[in-house]
């Protein structure tokens, strides 16, 4: 027995910049964050479904009454997963993006008994939307023509619309259809959302998810503008923003090529050569109001924008264009004759890698800029990075740019950002900073860095994330179906296989048909099942059952320690790599490069960890910096074992701890290393 006895003592955080033998923190590490200045595993993902649409380009949580709606943007549009507080999901709703503004109307039918007139400023109502006001002609008692003056938003075609009857003379039976709507939005692969809620204190009183599709994927500074979308957070269609109310309507689209944000009670939305345009107080449909404004304070385009804390000059918001940081405030003042109700100042130069990759975090903003990483106090400042900057700006694919994201894991004070790394084209590492440690770390390889999308907790108390594999269809399984010809309802027999989404390919079933609900039959034994698309025939017919392809899981992250998967947990591999802790270096916990030139001889290590699982202990080391590790291992231990004898020597020596048995989780504490002067050759 050696004796001394040492304390394992590198420093918190995993330093993937410089050599391996000139760092005082983890040399490695995988699915690792640290905690009181050790390490600890991270924590579990579980898939709440499979089938929602991708790759997902921004991910937004709304919740209400215990619903968590959960809305995904990808390349054709908008969808919706709902859960319950538990992440236990209720279906998808994808939501109708040829909801529009009225562009005709068709089909009217007159109706009997009305007061021969003209009237003028008539609400229309009924259908998907709200706001159509119409001038209205009666004659012979009845309906002749109604014109559109204002177009109102959110109709489908074929809404049937009607006026209140003691508004136009009384008299019954009027109404008249929606023939087609001027609908807005572009199905493109480009199409990279940016999401945010808003209280309509017009309309209807109630809350607006606010979406904009910008095509912005390939280009940070692409000038395509495209329509800001909206909708009803429960709701079933998305519309096209519009300015119709207010004194001055002017019918314009809200198109924009940057985003939007709330701040609230008002809507911003910014683009390019410094735009930013905001609606009247409360009322996202009037952009013409005293209080709306439109103005550009940048040669370069706005990419992104977030509300800031303002003080006696709130609302405030700061806003992120390529070459500079601006922040713009209420401040109501009179020049002249004049009132002014907005002040704009530039806060000062800085750049911005892609347009979600800003985060706020008690009230202090981070972002990575070109070449390095920001962030803002109440002034721009360089968030210092000694630990892995190379590393994530020499790895970046960089032709990716734009998806690189940021999100928050608030009980560990960590900031994430995911990037595509090396030749990637899609995320598949994040590098962490860690607020409370002061430090910086990354998931290494881990399979759970590979997400394109995400939300960090807030009311559901998970951070979601939107998976990287594509489905592909493959038939789950085979089974006779009753068909009835006109009919969206199939029934077949009971099976646990059987889930919303999937694929029904059979004889008299139109191709791409899904499952959209499944309820039990009046049939004991049986399942009634609505699908997409009505059949064609009625008959008894054997049919696919097949996963839906181009599908992507939503994940549930921070829960347990495995991946969950139905039925079905597998182990999450962690693992993290010591600093050098040979004698030629000070010893496992004297960092000094003035040291015995002697192998360090490791005989035993006394595990002190919290622990659920194995752990495997391997060595790791070599005779001069720049010759080759030579590993040995595993020494595998229980939450149990008090020691682990070993007979191992290096020069310069590390040591690798791996969890990766289902269940598995650690902690490390204060590790007791027995070690002494081994050899003193050379090799």
């Amino acid at each position: 027995m050696t004796k001394k006895a040492f304390s394992l003592d590198t420093k918190p955080g995993i330093q993937r910049d410089g050599t391996v033998l000139d760092k005082q923190f983890y040399s490695a590490g995988e699915w690792v964050r640290f905690q009181r200045g050790r390490p600890r595993k991270i924590g579990g993902y579980r898939q709440m479904t499979n089938a929602i649409q991708g790759y997902s380009r921004g991910i937004y949580v709304d919740s209400q009454d215990g619903v968590n709606r959960i809305f995904n943007g990808y390349n054709n549009g908008v969808e919706r997963f709902e859960c319950n507080n538990n992440g236990i999901g209720a279906g998808i709703t994808e939501y109708d993006m040829t909801a529009a503004p009225i562009l005709t109307l068709t089909n009217l039918i007159g109706g009997s008994g009305y007061a021969n007139a003209t009237y003028t400023s008539i609400p229309l109502t009924g259908g998907s939307g709200t706001g159509a006001v119409a001038t209205i002609v009666v004659s012979g008692a009845s309906v002749s023509t109604v014109t559109l003056t204002t177009t109102g938003n959110g109709y489908l075609a074929g809404d049937v619309l009607a006026a209140n009857n003691a508004s136009i003379g009384g008299g019954t039976g009027f109404s008249i259809d929606v023939d087609t709507v001027n609908s807005k939005f572009t199905a493109s692969d480009l199409n990279l959302w940016q999401f945010d809620g808003f209280f309509d204190a017009t309309g209807g009183n109630d809350n607006l998810i606010l979406a904009h599709p910008g095509q912005n994927l390939a280009e940070i500074d692409s000038t395509t503008a495209t329509t800001v979308m909206a909708g009803s957070p429960g709701g079933s269609t998305m519309y096209p923003l519009q300015d119709t109310s207010g004194a001055s309507p002017t019918g314009d689209y809200i198109e924009v090529s940057g985003g939007v944000v709330s701040i609230h009670p008002y809507v911003f939305v910014y683009g390019d050569n410094g735009l930013i345009k905001n609606c009247s107080a409360g009322n996202v449909f009037d952009w013409n109001g005293a209080d709306a404004n439109e103005t550009n304070i940048s040669s370069q385009k706005v990419v992104k924008g977030l509300p800031v804390r303002g003080g006696s000059n709130s609302p405030s918001a700061l806003f992120w264009a390529l070459d500079s940081l601006i922040r713009v405030s209420y401040a109501p003042t009179t020049v002249g004759e004049q009132q002014l109700y907005w002040r704009y100042d530039t806060i000062g130069s800085s750049t911005i890698l892609s347009s979600q990759c800003v985060i706020e975090y008690d009230g202090l903003y981070y972002w990575i800029g070109v070449d390095r990483f920001f962030l803002y106090n109440g002034t721009i400042i360089d968030l210092p990075n000694s630990m892995n900057q190379n590393y994530f700006f020499d790895n970046l694919n960089y032709n990716q740019r734009q998806k690189v994201w940021a999100t928050k894991v608030p009980r560990f004070g960590e900031i994430w950002w995911f990037y595509p790394r090396g030749d990637s084209v899609e995320c598949n590492d994040a590098i962490i900073y860690n607020i409370r440690e002061k430090t910086w770390y990354d998931l290494g390889t881990a399979v759970g860095a590979t997400r394109t999308a995400g939300y960090f907790s807030q009311v559901f108390r998970y951070p979601v994330m939107a998976g990287e594999d594509l489905t592909v269809e493959t038939t789950i399984f085979e089974q006779d179906i009753d068909t009835t010809n006109g009919s969206d309802v199939i029934t077949t027999a009971i099976s646990n296989q059987l889930y919303a989404g999937m694929l029904v390919v059979a004889t008299g079933v139109p191709d791409g048909t899904t499952i959209l609900a499944i309820a039990p039959s009046a049939t004991v034994g049986y399942y009634d099942i609505t699908l997409s698309d009505q059949c064609t025939a009625t008959a008894t017919v054997n049919a696919e059952f097949n996963s839906t392809p181009n599908r992507i899981s939503l994940w549930q992250h921070e829960i347990g320690t495995d991946e969950i998967v139905g039925q079905v947990q597998r182990a999450i591999r962690s693992s993290f790599e010591t600093n050098d802790i040979g004698l030629v270096t000070g010893g496992p916990s004297q960092p000094s490069m003035v040291g015995e030139n002697f192998w360090i001889h490791l005989e035993r290590l006394e595990p002190d960890f919290i622990q659920s699982g194995d752990l495997q202990l391997f060595i790791t080391g070599r005779p001069f910096a720049q010759k080759e590790d030579q590993t040995t291992g595993p020494y595998t231990f229980s939450p149990t074992d008090g020691k682990v004898d070993l007979r191992e020597q290096r020069r310069e020596m590390r040591l690798i701890f791996v969890s990766d048995v289902q269940g598995g989780d650690y902690q490390l504490g204060n590790v007791l290393l027995s070690a002494d002067v081994g050899d003193v050759r050379p090799y």
